[in-house]
């Protein structure tokens, strides 16, 4: 078991003639069971508190099966809301035996985008966090938290995918799913994380996807893990697999191979009816030949910071990642 601080973030910064502006004041706080908000307005932060408890109580029925017990101690959450504010979010809490508390969060954008992509996204880190007890895969965490965003922002996921599959920027799934931190390059870490999620639940639901996560987790077998949930040998031939999905315009499965996927050991499979249909990918190269997964090495008791800043031009559009308190570098082209 990892023990340590984790945070989770997708801080968005505006072009450089809006960070000039000062951030909107946090004049309003409003407190809920399980939250307390501080956002400009009451009304505001009234709408955020109902809205973060309804999807914690939603988000985890459709992943877990039931909901979350309270929690010990309410998350506090700093919003900033106002329209020319990109879109994102940071979540803190602290894993300690097998406990995990000392929740915090802060989200930033439109009150729309806060609303229907930035808390979903962090509240699912929440679930997550209660249900393991311990950091996931970069890849699953962040892939699967970005499936319950807006379709504008999935769709936006899966044009970035595309343009780092076509650069060589894609990352061999053997070494994906070896990681325990964000790489260099995180873009395409969370668009093939999100893509990637997006294959699995269509093919078997979030409880099961939950279930072969925990398995995953428990056993650190992960090519055992997909042979069990989803019938496949191993990352790699997962990867040429999904590969020929994407090519091919990521459609839905047929009903017959959802129906034939094993039954889940988390009890009955839920369906993910929201997913981005009608996507025409460009001709795709191959990936990079999967290489055998490097071993993870022994972090037991360390204390360890996961953190990740994005960087958005006002219409939502992520241009780079990198850590925290570092100028990232605009490499990638926006639409």
């Amino acid at each position: 078991m990892q023990d340590g601080l984790f945070v989770h973030r997708v801080a968005a910064i505006v072009i450089a003639t809006l960070s000039l502006l000062a951030p909107t004041a946090l004049a309003a706080g409003h407190r809920t069971a399980n939250f307390i908000i501080e956002a400009p307005t009451d009304a505001l932060a009234r709408r955020i508190g109902s809205a973060a408890e309804q999807y914690r109580h939603d988000l985890a029925v459709e992943w877990l099966g039931g909901p979350l017990p309270r929690w010990s101690r309410p998350c506090p959450i700093q919003a900033q809301v106002a329209p020319q504010l990109g879109a994102g979010g940071a979540t803190s809490f602290v894993f300690d035996s097998g406990e995990v508390f000392g929740w915090t969060m802060t989200i930033q954008g439109s009150e729309e985008r806060i609303i229907d992509s930035v808390l979903p996204h962090e509240i699912t880190h929440t679930i997550f966090a209660s249900h393991y007890r311990r950091p996931l895969p970069r890849w699953a965490d962040e892939g699967a938290c970005t499936t319950v965003e807006h379709p504008v922002e999935r769709a936006r996921q899966h044009r970035l995918l595309i343009e780092h599959l076509t650069t060589g920027r894609g990352i061999a799934f053997p070494e994906m799913f070896a990681m325990r931190e964000y790489p260099a390059d995180v873009l395409p870490l969370y668009s093939q994380g999100y893509s990637l999620a997006r294959y699995l639940i269509e093919r078997g639901g979030r409880r099961r996807y939950v279930a072969f996560v925990g398995d995953g987790l428990t056993s650190d077998d992960w090519t055992g893990a997909l042979n069990r949930h989803y019938r496949m040998p191993g990352p790699a031939q997962l990867q040429q697999v999904w590969l020929d999905w994407v090519r091919q315009g990521c459609p839905a499965p047929p009903a017959a191979l959802v129906a034939a996927a094993p039954s889940n050991p988390a009890g009955p499979v839920s369906s993910m009816a929201s997913a981005v249909r009608g996507q025409s990918p460009e001709p795709l190269p191959a990936m990079p030949p999967a290489p055998a997964a490097p071993a993870v090495a022994a972090v037991a008791g360390r204390r360890s910071i996961y953190a990740l800043q994005a960087r958005r031009v006002p219409n939502g559009e992520p241009l780079a990642d990198q850590p925290p308190h570092q100028t990232p570098a605009d490499d990638a082209a926006p639409e």
